[in-house]
């Protein structure tokens, strides 16, 4: 993270240090270097492995590339649908 660099985190709806540079080198890299916080790029990488568990994804292929990016834009608020499910089930109290 680069802590002279706040954005206004739209997962976590508030100011915080940025990521030190964009997570891939396209549109969505950008996108998300200016919008998501550092904190919040961390949870989705915790919850990305749920869908790559969950459903096998070949981050290689188009098809899987494809398949996270939509829910990355679901998850970040920037495309309207429903997360995929993932086995995941939070520990019970």
């Amino acid at each position: 993270a680069d802590p002279n660099r706040l954005v206004h985190c739209i997962k976590l709806d508030r100011e915080l240090p940025g990521l030190a540079k964009p997570p891939f080198p396209n549109e969505m890299g950008q996108l998300v270097f200016e919008k998501v916080s550092k904190e919040g790029w961390d949870l989705w990488l915790q919850e990305s492995v749920r869908y790559i568990n969950t459903y096998r994804v070949d981050l290689s292929s188009r098809a899987g590339a494809e398949f996270m990016l939509k829910q990355l834009r679901i998850w970040m608020g920037l495309e309207e649908g429903d997360q995929a499910a993932t086995a995941w089930t939070p520990p019970s109290e």
